[in-house]
């Protein structure tokens, strides 16, 4: 029997979307329940609060522990969105804590000179040159336009292959790509149910020969489309109906966001570089794998450049012009990109989702490390398989 407290959950995170489209990112259970919910009167967001936290003094009901902290953790993200919606003061970084069940604080600068260091040594260019030589890099590393799709197609077959080897899914699980326009972000991946994916590419963006492999492994195989496929299977389907929701802004998307920035390396190895230089001399276009590994050693240290915009624009007070800069000196990004990513920063909805790949991105990648390279892939897949939190990691690791 379906818990209550599970349908309470479910209904109230539906009804976030009627406040804000877009915020149930993918709903997969009763559309009965999604029909009721869509029929009734627009909510009040100072309702959605309360009742958030009338359904956190009800746990954990008839639920395991386990589940009850996911479910538990999703309330506290609910009760301040709906408490921002409902235009409460909420400083951004207990907003983030709330949301992501994560700390932030600014990043040290000489992190980010250190990286510029490292990248002007690859570029074999003085640090004052560094800017000018990585943009030649990228326009060099550009894929043209007409040859995106064929690009996007090679490797989701080649990922595909590879993942389902290791982490087998169902037979009609399929992954449709398209490109789209006018977006705050490059991919965003539109689970559907029933093991189907739609993955939206932003065509107003570059695509680059080292990005696009990330690209599709954060979007598929074994990012958010495996992930979906596998709770969908392992845990819906085994009555953990809770699982059968995709919220934005809760700690869900942390961990989502995490694994999926982990993926290629998963999928591939360290040497993804030299992997992808083959397809796409299958292709006909000219990769330096090795040195894009480099590059991207050398580039990780901006990881939390993007965040540190965030602070500064929504901490500090920083106005936009302000925080395009910042963009611009420390993540070497062009003028556009740099509006293009203010976009995404100023947005009601994703202004505080940066943090999702800055710190899923860095507990994730201790809670991989703490596990002997024997058993690396093990544990990446109980990612995908388990209803793991921020806090369930920490624990972990504290242990």
């Amino acid at each position: 029997m379906e818990s209550t407290v599970v349908t309470e959950y479910l209904r109230l995170g539906l009804a976030f979307d009627r406040v804000e489209p877009g915020f149930v990112d993918a709903y997969t259970g009763d559309p009965r329940l999604r029909a009721d919910v869509e029929s009734g009167p627009r909510p009040d967001p100072a309702d959605l609060a309360r009742r958030a936290r009338e359904l956190r003094s009800q746990l954990p009901g008839e639920l395991s522990s386990e589940r009850a902290a996911f479910v538990e953790s999703h309330l506290v993200a609910l009760d301040c969105s709906a408490r921002k919606m409902a235009g409460d003061h909420i400083g951004f970084v207990d907003e983030v804590r709330a949301y992501f069940d994560v700390d932030i604080e600014p990043a040290d600068p000489q992190v980010y000179r250190d990286a510029h260091a490292q990248l002007a040594a690859e570029l074999d260019v003085a640090v004052s040159g560094v800017a000018d030589a990585y943009a030649e890099h990228r326009r060099r590393d550009e894929i043209p336009a007409n040859r995106v799709d064929e690009c996007v197609h090679a490797f989701a077959s080649a990922l595909r292959d590879r993942v389902r080897a290791e982490y087998p899914l169902p037979d009609n699980e399929i992954v449709d790509f398209e490109v789209v326009s006018d977006k705050p972000w490059s991919g965003f991946n539109y689970y559907l149910g029933e093991y189907r994916s739609r993955v939206a590419i932003n065509g107003d963006l570059t695509q680059y020969m080292s990005s696009l492999p990330h690209l599709i492994a954060h979007e598929a195989y074994p990012g958010h489309h495996t992930e979906h496929c596998r709770k969908e299977q392992f845990l819906v389907g085994a009555g953990q109906h809770e699982q059968s929701i995709f919220l934005v802004n809760t700690p869900q998307c942390l961990m989502a966001e995490g694994l999926a920035d982990h993926a290629l390396i998963a999928a591939v190895g360290s040497d993804w570089g030299v992997w992808a230089q083959e397809i796409y001399a299958d292709l006909g276009l000219r990769f330096d794998g090795e040195r894009a590994q480099r590059v991207g050693r050398a580039t990780s240290g901006l990881l939390s450049v993007r965040q540190d915009a965030a602070l500064l624009l929504h901490d500090r007070g920083a106005d936009e012009d302000t925080v395009a800069e910042f963009l611009q000196t420390w993540l070497l990004a062009p003028p556009a990109r740099a509006r293009q990513m203010l976009r995404f920063l100023t947005s009601p909805l994703w202004r505080a989702y940066i943090s999702t790949y800055v710190e899923g991105y860095r507990l994730l990648q201790r809670w991989l490390d703490a596990a002997p390279a024997s058993q690396r892939l093990a544990r990446f897949g109980r990612l995908l398989d388990e209803p793991l939190t921020p806090a369930a990691l920490r624990g972990e690791l504290n242990t």
